[in-house]
């Protein structure tokens, strides 16, 4: 689409907003419920199109993509009336006689931009938050993922009118064109220079922007940890969708004194979950792009390899790999990873590691693995990090019962359930003063009675 296309898109969907349309619950009830009914009506092709995309497995797409969207949708359903209920709250007694509540109001047209590595659910669980919230909303997906894209295309104009929810595909082009409209609200997920001019673009139209971005989230485990789960469960999370997930491990930060019980139970893992040669696995992911495969590959020096490290190029897919003697100085350390590659680094005291992960940009997400109750209590109150797991990693964000989001360099806001229902809403806060009283003491002139008055009702 070019900029008059995306204009005329954008103009129609504030003009379908402003009708009121969605102002109803029944009305987003019934796009929501539509919405799940495609999603279960059509597993078979989107666990198709994740697999041409990324080589995902049908139970990895359902685990991580479909079956998420339709407990999101499913949550949404149960709760949206509650959550778009006027709640009235305490009035002052100053403000007698008089009713306070808060009014939950759509903020109006939305644009959602997705990334590629979790196509389909980090596009449609915010498009389903903006549905309940009462948005319309421009999906933009990304051209990296060219069949989901596609499949998202057709699934969402076969239900939606383009007035209410509009797919518009393609690269740069287009995102540049989407971000010169004027949008009442922006969710973006991505990296974060593309995050930062996202919130540019947004500056000059004053539009709230929520941003799901990522970093590299640390993995720590102490010697007090069962390190035989602990390697099965980091395996699982570090290495799902071929390492492509913001809130995967980034990074491994071991007490010394059980660093190499816990590298062989890592190496035991991932021969146990993927086979003693992962690259004919059909089961284990691809890295989406050459580009992409050729970046991982740039990061792994051979000389620190202790396991993995090989890869096909005609495939995309590289090995789970495990890095040993890891510095800060190493090219590994120096942007986020984003594939199947997990550094090991280590430490002595539990300072060291709040230090380390403190002076550094703050990480979408940080796990813990201890039964020692004082590290975990220091760890997740001292350290900064968006949210996180204690003795698990990744599936903290699998849930509509908590906000996911991160903080400082790897985001702002969250989503999922209520929280997501936030990010598209605006509350009213409403003061309905009634008409038969209204006591004098605000008015001027000014009495010592009156004066008495204020300084009573105000303490």
């Amino acid at each position: 689409m070019n900029s008059q296309e995306i204009s005329r898109l954008t103009a129609a969907q504030r003009a379908y907003f402003a009708s009121g349309a969605t102002l109803d619950i029944s009305f987003r009830i019934a796009a929501l419920k539509k919405l799940r009914a495609a999603l279960l009506e059509n597993q078979a092709a989107i666990a198709d199109a994740l697999q041409q995309d990324l080589g995902k497995s049908p139970e990895e797409s359902y685990m991580c993509e479909t079956g998420l969207v339709i407990s999101e949708l499913s949550y949404l359903i149960r709760h949206v009336r509650s959550f778009a209920r006027e709640k009235t709250v305490p009035t002052p007694l100053a403000q007698f006689a008089s009713s306070s509540y808060q009014k939950p109001t759509p903020y109006g047209v939305s644009l959602i931009m997705s990334p590629w590595n979790y196509p389909l659910l980090l596009t449609l669980d915010p498009l389903a938050d903006a549905i309940a919230a009462g948005c319309t909303a421009i999906v933009k997906p990304s051209a990296y993922s060219p069949a989901t894209s596609a499949l998202l295309e057709q699934l969402l104009s076969s239900l939606f009118p383009r007035e209410y929810v509009a797919v518009v595909t393609g690269g740069r082009a287009e995102n540049a064109c989407l971000l010169e409209e004027k949008f009442d609200c922006i969710f973006f997920t991505g990296g974060k220079n593309v995050g930062r001019l996202v919130l540019e673009k947004a500056a000059p139209h004053l539009t709230p922007v929520t941003l799901e971005l990522g970093g590299k989230s640390p993995c720590i485990v102490d010697e007090s940890a069962d390190c035989k789960l602990a390697a099965r469960r980091i395996v699982f999370g570090k290495f799902l969708n071929g390492g492509q997930t913001c809130v995967a491990p980034d990074y491994l930060l071991c007490q010394a004194s059980v660093k190499d019980k816990l590298l062989g139970y890592l190496r035991e893992e991932i021969q146990r979950q993927f086979g003693p040669d992962p690259l004919h696995n059909d089961s284990y992911g691809k890295i989406i792009s050459e580009k992409h495969f050729q970046r991982i590959l740039g990061l792994i020096d051979e000389s620190k390899v202790v396991f993995g490290g090989n890869s096909d190029p005609e495939t995309r897919k590289i090995e789970p790999t495990l890095l040993d003697n890891v510095t800060w100085e190493d090219p590994v350390m120096g942007q986020e990873i984003f594939g199947p590659v997990l550094p090991v680094l280590t430490f002595e005291r539990l300072e060291e590691v709040i230090e380390t992960v403190n002076s550094r940009e703050t990480p979408l997400a940080l796990y813990i693995f201890s039964e020692n109750k004082n590290a975990v209590r220091q760890i997740t109150s001292r350290c900064a990090f968006g949210g996180g797991c204690v003795n698990d990693c990744v599936i903290h964000l699998a849930t509509s019962h908590m906000g996911f989001g991160g903080m400082g360099e790897s985001g702002m806001g969250a989503y999922h359930g209520k929280a997501g229902f936030d990010a598209f809403t605006h509350y009213k806060s409403i003061v309905d003063k009634k008409t038969w009283l209204d006591l004098p003491m605000r008015y001027q002139p000014y009495s010592k009675l009156s004066n008495r008055l204020i300084h009573l009702f105000l303490k």
